[in-house]
């Protein structure tokens, strides 16, 4: 009977180990490290590494999959920072991304990565900058503007239900914080995120704060957040 006992409880406590470590997998996800500036870094659930616009902060280490350069200056191109790429490693650039006026889509499998408008009449020619719509393969989207202002196909993207988006303010090369709340008014995201708020930082509190929309989300930099 002893014999039986320790039998069953160590069977439940196997199968509740294996609970356990299914439940952890399952409950991983993506996640998404707001590395300071315009760049971030995307861990897929498939454990896919997604770099755009490498140049600020720490956290280039994993050994990319994907990187993508939404335009040509030299604090969104640092791609030297990403010294460990895995095999059939992509870097997508701009000029792949926007062709003779062809905003491209790409399918990666586990990502699917679609070129969108971004540009403005200050700093950023719209015909050589693009921003990125990243869909994952279970549906979560993040949307980066890139260097911009406001777009016309910003008004398309609130029927996209996207669900973390990040938009510039920092008024100087881009759109002004006044701007930027419209913006993210009209595309109207699940949540909606500041950043590239002033030039050579990699995140200012108090400019956050003022990027004032109902669905606002404050991730400073260095920070890592679970994608849901």
């Amino acid at each position: 009977m002893k014999r039986m006992l320790c039998g069953v409880m160590s069977l439940t406590m196997f199968l509740l180990g294996c609970a356990s470590a299914m439940a952890e997998t399952t409950s991983s996800g993506h996640k998404l490290l707001y590395q300071g500036h315009g760049s971030l870094r995307i861990v897929t659930s498939e454990g896919k590494v997604i770099y755009i616009d490498p140049y600020a902060g720490e956290g280039y280490d994993l050994p990319a999959d994907l990187i993508l350069v939404s335009h040509g200056h030299s604090d969104h191109t640092a791609v030297q920072l990403i010294e460990k790429k895995n095999d059939g490693c992509q870097i997508i650039y701009y000029k792949d991304a926007l062709v003779n006026g062809e905003y491209k889509t790409f399918d990666l499998g586990y990502a699917t990565v679609e070129a969108v408008q971004a540009g403005n009449n200050r700093n950023h020619n719209i015909k050589e900058c693009v921003g990125w719509l990243i869909t994952l393969s279970d549906g979560v989207s993040i949307y980066a503007t890139g260097d911009t202002s406001k777009t016309d196909q910003m008004a398309e993207l609130a029927d996209r239900d996207i669900h973390y988006a990040f938009f510039v303010c920092d008024g100087r090369y881009n759109m002004d914080m006044d701007e930027a709340i419209a913006c993210a008014k009209l595309v109207n995201a699940r949540h909606s995120i500041p950043y590239h708020m002033l030039p050579g930082a990699l995140f200012d509190q108090n400019r956050a704060e003022l990027f004032d929309v109902p669905n606002r989300l404050i991730i400073p930099a260095g920070e890592e957040i679970v994608l849901e």
